[in-house]
This record gives structure tokens, sequence and C-alpha cells, in this order.
């Protein structure tokens, strides 16, 4: 009896321990916990994912869905008055960024890589998208063979660039690149016909077209260097934030809110001049948010 009595204590005594263990914070919780911060940061261009409104405040569609992390973080720290800062970045430091601490989520268009995945991890995959070229209707331009010989914009820091350079090489094309700091800039170059294409993802392209002056004069190539997904990023080697993370947007994503959080972006007017992408969820995406996963290409 005595023996069972001893079995029952070092038993509970387990129990208590392990549940000590489970509770200790490490990553990401334990750095938001210790500093009362959270930082979240978004793009300044990234229309519709993540860009800033006529108030400078981030919007838009990864906003959104990492604002349902902010929540989670919020309630897993009992800290429901948790401060949230907000911090710009770019294609270019968003991943130096992230490795030193200053950001603690990176919610915006950025692909889900296995060349970014030696630095960094990501959450579940929250959009599909294909890379592909913006041209001037006018130009005549029709595909992506098209733009040998010619001068083309991208945006530094993205995966287009070593895209464009793959193509080039199987190819034997010869594309003369101009890269802009944000897809606001290489648009532009697009705009002023300093270019005669910009290569990005499409969706992207889709939302600079809808929100520039004359959307009428732009198209989008009918072709695809590839199809990437996007995920929010986060730091590698933290599993008890990441697990956070998958747990929550695998939720959200089965979600019929979901489906409002997609419309209200991708198939509705928004700012800054309330146009509207008309881009219906591809079966892509559909079959992403289904099944959520963070495979990257």
């Amino acid at each position: 009896m005595k023996h069972i009595v001893n079995l029952m204590v070092g038993a509970a005594v387990a129990l208590s321990a392990g549940s000590v263990v489970a509770q200790e914070l490490t990553g990401t919780l334990k750095k938001i916990k210790e500093t009362g911060v959270f930082t979240v940061s978004h793009r300044e261009s990234s229309i519709p994912f993540s860009y800033l409104d006529d108030k400078q405040q981030p919007i838009g569609y990864s906003m959104d869905i990492c604002m349902k992390v902010v929540d989670a973080v919020k309630a897993e720290l009992k800290m429901p008055n948790l401060k949230v800062n907000f911090q710009p970045v770019t294609s270019s430091n968003r991943i130096p960024l992230l490795k030193n601490g200053t950001i603690d989520l990176e919610c915006g268009s950025t692909t889900n890589s296995m060349v970014r995945q030696q630095e960094v991890a990501f959450g579940p995959t929250y959009f599909v998208i294909n890379v592909t070229a913006a041209v001037k209707k006018s130009s005549g331009l029709t595909s992506i063979a098209s733009l040998n010989g010619k001068t083309v914009s991208t945006t530094s820091g993205t995966t287009a660039v070593p895209l464009i350079k793959q193509y080039e090489k199987a190819q034997g094309a010869d594309v003369k690149e101009i890269y802009g700091k944000d897809h606001a800039e290489s648009f532009l170059l697009l705009a002023e016909d300093r270019v005669v294409a910009f290569i990005m993802d499409d969706v992207l392209l889709a939302g600079q077209i809808a929100n520039s002056r004359a959307p009428a004069d732009f198209m989008i190539i009918n072709e695809s260097l590839r199809t990437e997904p996007y995920g929010p990023m986060l730091r590698k080697d933290d599993p008890q934030f990441k697990a956070l993370v998958d747990r929550t947007l695998s939720a959200l994503y089965r979600s019929p809110e979901m489906e409002r959080i997609y419309n209200k972006w991708f198939t509705s007017p928004i700012p800054p001049r309330n146009a509207n992408l008309n881009f219906p969820m591809t079966p892509a995406l559909r079959e992403a948010l289904r099944n959520p996963n963070d495979k990257g290409v």
C-alpha cells in the first residue's frame, strides 16, 4: 500500500513538473512577455496584402490575417493590453530584421521558398500566386518570350529576381532588369515607359494596375514563370510560437470568416481609390486553405 501511495505521489509530482515545463515560455513568446511589445511588420505598397492607407496606417489582407495572431498572442500570454508596434519593411530587409529581433512577425506578400526556409520559418500558406508580367496593351507584348532583348522592372529582394535569371539561362534570352525598391516604384517604371514590363506576382500586378491612374492601359500576360505560396514569416527554430501561429491560422482558414476576409480585399472596392481587383479565389488557394500547410517552393 505504501508503495502504491509513493507511486501516486511521484506521478503527481511528475505531472506538476510537466505542467510547469509546458507553461515555460521560449523564443518569441518569451521575448514578447518580457518586453511587453509585439512588433508586427508590414509593407508600404503591396496592395492588397499589406500597404498604407490615406492615414498612413497599415491595412490589407495579410494584416487582417496577422491580427488574428496578435489576438491569439494576447490571449495566450493573458496580456489584453499588449502593445503592438507596426514596423515597415522592404523585400530586401524583411528577413534580416526578423532574424535580428527587430520584428516578430512578417505580414506581407512573401513567398515561402525552400531557400528562405534555411533562414526563417513560415506559417500556413494564405495565398497562391503566379509570377508573370504586366505590360502596356499598346506594346503588343503578349508572352514572356516577347520580353527578350527588352528592359523590364522588378522589385529588389523578391523571388522574381532569380526567376528572371533562370529564365534567361534556360531560354538563352537577354533581358535587362531595373530594380525598384518596392512594387510602387517598379510599377512606376512601367507607367512612365522606362521599361516595357514589370515582372512580379500576378495579384500584386493586379493591385498596382487597379490603383493606377489609367488601369485600362495595362494588361497581365497570361503566362507564368512559377506558381508560389505566400505565408506569414517568423523566426526559425521557435516551435512554441510557430505552434500558436499554425493553430490560429488553420482554424481561421477553415472558418466562414476567411471567405469574408478574402472577398473584402479581392472582390470588393478597396482603398485608396476604391478600386475592385475582381480577383476571385483560385482552386489552388481554396485547396491550400482547406488543407493548411507551410510547404515551400
